[in-house]
């Protein structure tokens, strides 16, 4: 009878890892290739706690969303694009900061840091996360941070969510966020 438990045990508990595995991998789809890694936000939160002195969480939004919608406790502002004056059906143009790579350089150390590169909602991060690991950051310290800040979009016509952020990211995961400014953490450029 033990035998049976034990088996009945197992079966439930292997149930339930695939479960789970299944289930990060629906609500944290991979949006693109790029040259670094990927992790959830807990994991990247894990990581942070782990090692404080070397791994960093990089927020590549525009200074704008940084700001205005809050960002993760200690995250560094080094947006990946600007706002534009120009408009499109969207609003809005952005533009590529040319100096991307430089300014991740100028912050961290390429040989020995970690960075936990956020958006949105991980699809910025792809080309950031490439940008990053070109610039000379190993491919095995560059991390995009799967679900973002902000997590996906329901896209359920019937439910009353649908069109909202409300699908993972790191502050649906509810892990410590702020909308606090801190001059060290801001976009160095703009306080020259």
């Amino acid at each position: 009878m033990k035998k049976v438990q034990k088996i009945l045990v197992l079966t439930l508990v292997m149930v339930f890892v695939f479960s789970a595995l299944a289930l990060a991998q629906e609500i944290y789809p991979i949006k693109g290739k790029h040259k670094g890694g990927d992790v959830t936000p807990s994991e990247a939160y894990r990581m942070l706690r782990e090692n404080p002195k070397n791994t960093f969480i990089v927020d590549v939004r525009t200074r704008i969303e940084y700001q205005d919608i809050g960002h993760p406790n200690g995250a560094y502002n080094i947006p990946w694009k600007f706002y534009t004056t120009e408009t499109d059906k969207k609003g809005y143009k952005k533009a590529l900061n040319k100096n991307f790579a430089q300014d991740l350089k100028a912050r961290f150390n390429p040989e020995t840091d970690t960075l936990l590169l956020l958006c949105r909602s991980a699809k910025r991060t792809i080309g950031a996360s490439t940008a990053a690991v070109d610039a000379g950051f190993k491919p095995d310290k560059v991390f995009n941070v799967l679900g973002g800040f902000e997590g996906d979009k329901v896209k359920d016509k019937e439910s009353p969510f649908n069109g909202k952020r409300m699908i993972g990211g790191w502050r649906l995961e509810d892990l410590p966020w702020t909308y606090k400014m801190n001059s060290k953490l801001m976009y160095q450029p703009d306080l020259k």
